[in-house]
């Protein structure tokens, strides 16, 4: 019986071929990877993609599909929400290995996915992502462009990224009403050290007005945090570089740390 996509889960099928392989190719999965699959539905990636690993775990809402996906003998299913997965504890049972994370993600909660995978970046090797283009677009933006955004700077403190495949509404069966893309995500091996919680308290009030300048949003948040250094406020937030947000939230780190008067 044909599977009906469902609105509520955010599901497009993935149906063209060609795309299927160059995504494949894109992944250069080997067997023995310790891969993890986000949102497999109909199995089109999926396939080719245990063809290669010889073992897939998959991690499936819908239980209708995750029915049928356990009826594949080389596939371990999770039947669950993917923000309430521990991919660390996944980790663990894998052999401890590193994970390569990969799926076509749901578009309507794609960055509580992004933002849920950080806060377990210390167990994965590497993610491909299928995700709306305009959210790719944002996540690689340079500084003073019109993507630069709150989701840019909280990325790329951790992650190295690429824009590597477009992808066109007609390769989905129900096609979206947005182009798409494949990102390659792969974490930094020696990323700064930072408090994230501070760091993303820190880029959350600086993009909160982004349109007015830094001493209007983030310099009070500054002030409260005992911080007295050195940091241009006449500027707006997507002119700041990540490498700029990373030194303030160590600073601030340190001011808050240290005795006051």
């Amino acid at each position: 019986m044909k599977h009906v996509a469902r609105k509520r889960f955010g599901q497009h099928f993935l149906t063209d071929g060609a795309i299927i392989d160059a995504i494949v190719e894109a992944i250069h999965p080997a067997a023995g990877d310790a891969m993890v699959e986000i949102g497999p539905g109909l199995a089109a990636l999926t396939q080719p993609l245990v063809e290669r690993l010889g073992r897939l775990t998959v991690i499936e809402l819908d239980r209708d599909l995750a029915v049928r996906l356990r009826g594949h003998g080389q596939l371990d299913v999770i039947e669950s929400d993917v923000l309430k997965v521990d991919f660390t504890a996944l980790a663990g049972r894998l052999g401890g290995r590193a994970l390569r994370v990969v799926g076509n993600l749901p578009y309507n909660i794609s960055t509580p996915i992004l933002f849920h995978l950080l806060d377990h970046v210390a167990v994965v090797q590497d993610q491909h992502f299928m995700l709306q283009k305009e959210v790719i677009d944002r996540m690689v933006a340079l500084p003073a462009t019109a993507d630069y955004s709150r989701l840019s700077v909280m990325l790329q403190w951790r992650y190295e990224m690429h824009n590597v495949l477009f992808v066109p509404p007609e390769s989905f069966d129900p096609p979206p009403r947005v182009d798409s893309a494949i990102v390659r995500m792969t974490p930094l091996a020696e990323p700064p050290a930072i408090d994230l919680p501070r760091y993303s308290t820190l880029v959350q009030v600086a993009f909160s007005q982004r349109r007015k300048i830094l001493r209007n949003t983030l310099g009070r948040w500054l002030d409260e945090q005992g911080f007295a250094g050195e940091f241009d406020l006449q500027r707006r937030a997507e002119e700041v570089p990540v490498s700029e947000y990373v030194a303030l939230a160590q600073a601030t780190q340190q001011a808050a740390a240290s005795p006051r008067a």
